[in-house]
């Protein structure tokens, strides 16, 4: 039996869902003091998905999703959504709309795609601080899948080009450093 003493670093993504196009630059600003230097960036991609976030946030939402350029360790990731939290709460503009931004923080391997929530359901694994996990696609046959709770839109063919380009981009950085 293998017993690895230090689990490969993962690729951090953050999906960014927003009505105004003015507040991106602030946002991806912050989030790369955050957590580290852009390699990839796509988007905006039409939200048009559910109206979960029409009361706190609009019509005419849009999507982005950012990656991190250096493989991080996942050992405590957890904290990935709280410092997203913390941005997402200087983006409360008041008004007919109380929230500006939502902020999806997860990561990448090579097998899988994880995001957290702040919300617990059966198919969560609860990290600590309030945070949880879920597995949201998995790859399998040269392509991602999705599973029974996957979101919508990490269904559409766009997003998962993102994932593929990220995922496409962590295995060359794996293979500089040798461990694929």
């Amino acid at each position: 039996m293998e017993i690895r003493k230090e689990y490969q670093k993962v690729k951090l993504f953050c999906g960014i869902l927003y009505r105004d196009e003015y507040i991106i630059k602030e946002v991806v600003d912050m989030l790369t003091s955050k957590m580290g230097e852009l390699d990839i960036i796509a988007g905006p991609f039409p939200f048009t998905f559910t109206d979960y976030y029409q009361k706190e946030m609009g019509d005419n939402l849009k999507r982005r999703f950012v990656s991190f350029k250096s493989p991080v360790s996942a050992e405590n990731s957890y904290i990935w959504k709280h410092i997203t939290n913390d941005i997402e709460k200087q983006f409360h503009p008041g008004g007919e709309f109380p929230r500006g931004v939502n902020l999806d923080p997860g990561y990448l391997t090579l097998s899988h795609i994880v995001l957290f929530s702040t919300k617990d359901f059966y198919h969560r694994i609860y990290l600590g601080k309030g945070i949880f996990a879920e597995v949201t696609l998995y790859y399998e046959k040269g392509r991602f899948l999705s599973l029974p709770w996957t979101y919508p839109d990490y269904k559409t063919p766009e997003y998962l080009n993102f994932f593929k380009q990220v995922r496409d981009t962590y295995r060359n950085q794996l293979k500089d450093e040798d461990v694929v």
